[in-house]
């Protein structure tokens, strides 16, 4: 990549990564990788693949053994001095697009990050006395080999079941248990990558709405503008209020449901006051239970009421978003400035340009600070 003050690192294996060879470095063509809080994050890097006299039977990187599928792919970028973790993940998907230009051959190698490895096999598990927080870190824990570092949270619900009474039980891959029993509180779960090379972070909690914002994304404001683009969609329908009935397992009693107050943090001077109304269906609940799982649905709604996305070049805003995280943006005006949450993020490297398209989010309109720091 010829881009100054910028320097990507590939460290690839099929066990313990290594830096790629050269000639791997000087075929990439451009990368792609991308961000979310929701889902598996993923990657993809485009190679030319020419051949030359000494490869005339085969494209040399398509008979290396480097871009195998479930080879491991670390990348780090190095911006402006400061290097930092862009993937740790797996290869998924190789195309090959040969062509009768030269030099126009291409090899796109595809992949997710490691959290992968806990969507590979479906399971039938029992897990006994076992409150949700406590399911998490044991299975969080068996990942062990991929440098995983739980970040859990614990939910304002605590609810360890008596195995008199029920016994939670797993069906489908550890992902897809760790997505479920992460929703019913309004959590989400995702693998973040470092902070250092073959480390990630297993994170399991509610959206990350509190800590120092990142630097703010500028527009309209001349030189000091860091935003290419920028548009705000305002969802009246997506939030939702939570109401009904409960049969309490534990006391047998019809009661109405009891939605507790939010705990996250507002992000917006005022959240949506109309709000459709839903019914509880969900059964076999204590009272405590069903309002723990009524706010989680409310807070997630929220989360879809106040969206933006927008493209940034990287070299110009000084440093790289990170989506699950806080970001203020300012000069769109006292309805849409203030604080934000990133909910995901794709990096665009390509020669002589590195772009960054993503996506916010919040439960309404206007600042709840008085300024935004650049």
């Amino acid at each position: 990549m010829n881009l100054k003050g910028l320097y990507l690192t590939i460290l690839i294996g099929a066990s313990v990564p290594v830096p790629a060879p050269k000639y791997l470095m000087e075929s990439l063509d451009n990368l792609e990788v991308t961000h979310s809080d929701k889902g598996r994050s993923g990657f993809q890097m485009t190679f030319q693949a020419g051949r030359s006299t000494k490869n005339l039977l085969d494209y040399k990187l398509t008979e290396s053994s480097l871009l195998d599928p479930f080879n491991r792919v670390v990348l780090i970028v190095t911006l402006n001095g400061t290097p930092q973790v862009l993937m740790d993940g797996i290869i998924t998907r190789q195309e090959l697009a040969p062509s009768n230009e030269p030099g126009a051959s291409r090899l796109t190698v595809t992949g997710e990050d490691v959290s992968l490895m806990m969507d590979m096999d479906e399971k039938s598990e029992e897990h006994p006395a076992q409150s949700e927080m406590i399911i998490a870190m044991k299975i969080i824990a068996s990942y062990a080999q991929y440098g995983l570092i739980p970040d859990i949270k614990p939910p304002f619900v605590q609810d360890i079941p008596l195995p008199t009474e029920r016994i939670p039980v797993q069906q489908g891959t550890d992902l897809e248990f760790l997505n479920v029993i992460a929703q019913r509180f309004g959590y989400i779960f995702f693998v973040r990558p470092g902070p250092v090379p073959l480390s990630n972070t297993a994170y399991w909690g509610p959206p990350v709405r509190v800590g120092s914002p990142q630097r703010a994304l500028s527009i309209n404001m001349g030189p000091e503008s860091n935003v290419d683009s920028i548009n705000f969609q305002n969802n009246a329908l997506a939030p939702v209020e939570v109401v009904g009935k409960i049969l309490d397992r534990s006391s047998d009693k019809l009661t109405a449901l009891q939605i507790p107050s939010s705990l996250r943090s507002p992000l917006a001077r005022a959240a949506q006051r109309k709000r459709r109304s839903i019914q509880f269906r969900q059964s076999g609940h204590t009272s405590t239970q069903a309002s723990a799982r009524g706010r989680g649905i409310m807070d997630a709604s929220a989360d879809e009421t106040l969206s933006c996305t927008g493209e940034l070049d990287a070299m110009r805003y000084g440093g790289l978003l990170e989506a699950r995280g806080l970001v203020g943006l300012r000069g769109a005006g006292r309805t849409f400035d203030g604080l934000w949450y990133v909910k995901s993020v794709t990096h665009k490297i390509r020669q002589d340009e590195y772009k960054q398209s993503f996506t916010l989010s919040r439960e309404g309109t206007g600042a709840s600070v008085a300024a935004v720091i650049p």
